[in-house]
């Protein structure tokens, strides 16, 4: 006998997670079969440590994953049985981390475990892809799921890919303010308070402070660097846990202009992804679940979480959401009419290209003015460093 731990969702859509002892994992699925649960995984309790390590070693590349499944797809309606199909991928499949676990998930596959399951026992894959993999394995349609899981990563992928390119010229342009800064307040403030000194001079109160603060860091440069270094890799690792992770989001949300950008774009890649969940066939609680397991945001998970629960106890989704207090009303409503007209996927893809049209509407604009403002801030910075620095010397020019 060994112990299983198993996750199942129940006739009424409750999912649970408990540990069993049986012979085999087969037997135990079979049983709670017969009762008429769900199965999501049945992993041997012993081997979930190294799956979470093994989910550590790599990081799965999207784009490269992208890739994997519309061969896999191809394959597949080509009439190949999946056994031939994963064997011909990982032989193929560039992305080292990604062919070692395709070529595990070949070997598991082949000692009779379900597609769905052999995914997700290498705890690196989405959730709502192993999620989509069940419900195609349970419908037949398994390369609809598949290929309606890549349309859903080329569209997130690729704007997102478009707010960052939008990002670059003002990244950039911060980096090269900073370090004109740097420069100016390091190397040519103090070669002018060399220069001072020589000559005794009364210095004005701004030179005084400018002359102050750029002796003071190049004589500190490191200490000061260093510590700036280890702050800014402790906040990094602090921002890891759900506590710090919840309050960095409170933060965002409640953030002049960004925050309305920042909710939208939570809303629409969940929009998006419970569409897509919904289309193929999911169950709305276990779409809820797998939607929480996908969000990146503490905040939103939460949200989601309460959500599950409050439709678990009958309450319509839409309700649900407008009790969290996060999601905007639009959304809401319009999420409301999904559930009411029986169109609920359909809403919830229209909230979604709603949602990241504003979000790329509202950060262009906002792009638009901070451009200016950081091209204003840099020379009122300079025309300050230049005044303070050449000040002295006009006054002791009037003096001669």
């Amino acid at each position: 006998m060994g112990e299983y731990v198993l996750k199942y969702a129940d006739p009424q859509g409750g999912v649970h997670e408990e540990v069993h002892s049986a012979a085999s994992a087969s037997e135990l699925r079979e049983q709670y079969v017969e009762r008429g649960m769900l199965i999501y995984s049945i992993k041997p309790r012993r081997a979930l440590t190294e799956i979470q390590i093994g989910a550590r070693k790599g990081r799965l590349h999207l784009e490269q994953f992208i890739i994997f499944n519309e061969q896999f797809v191809t394959l597949i309606r080509a009439g190949l049985p999946i056994l031939k199909s994963l064997k011909l991928l990982t032989e193929n499949v560039k992305n080292k981390t990604l062919a070692a676990h395709v070529e595990a998930i070949h070997r598991d596959v082949e000692t009779g475990a379900p597609l769905s399951e052999a995914f997700r026992k290498r705890g690196i894959f989405p959730p709502i892809y192993t999620t989509s993999l069940l419900a195609g394995e349970r419908s037949g349609a398994l390369d609809e799921v598949i290929e309606r899981y890549v349309n859903y990563q080329k569209l997130a992928l690729a704007i997102r890919k478009k707010i960052l390119v939008s990002l670059i010229y003002p990244t950039v342009l911060v980096c090269l303010v900073l370090a004109l800064v740097v420069f100016l307040v390091t190397f040519v403030v103090p070669e002018f308070s060399a220069l001072y000194d020589s000559m005794d001079a009364a210095l004005p109160y701004a030179t005084q402070i400018l002359v102050a603060v750029g002796v003071t860091t190049q004589q500190n440069a490191l200490p000061i660097f260093g510590s700036l270094a280890v702050l800014t890799a402790v906040a990094l690792w602090g921002m890891r846990t759900e506590t710090a992770g919840r309050s960095l989001d409170r933060f965002k949300l409640r953030a002049p202009v960004f925050g309305q950008i920042w909710i939208k774009y939570q809303v629409a890649q969940l929009s998006r992804l419970m569409s897509t969940l919904l289309a193929g066939g999911i169950p709305l609680m276990q779409t809820l679940e797998t939607t929480s397991e996908s969000i990146g945001s503490q905040l939103v998970r939460g949200a989601m979480a309460e959500t599950r629960e409050k439709v678990r106890e009958g309450q319509p989704l839409s309700k649900s959401l407008l009790e969290t207090g996060i999601f905007p009303s639009l959304s809401v409503e319009m999420i409301h009419v999904g559930e009411t007209t029986g169109a609920l996927p359909q809403m919830l893809n229209s909230v979604a290209e709603f949602f990241d049209d504003e979000v790329q509407t509202k950060t262009a604009a906002l792009l638009s003015l901070v451009e200016p403002a950081i091209m204003i801030f840099m020379g009122i910075f300079v025309a300050f460093v230049l005044i303070s620095l050449y000040l002295p010397i006009f006054t002791l020019a009037e003096q001669i």
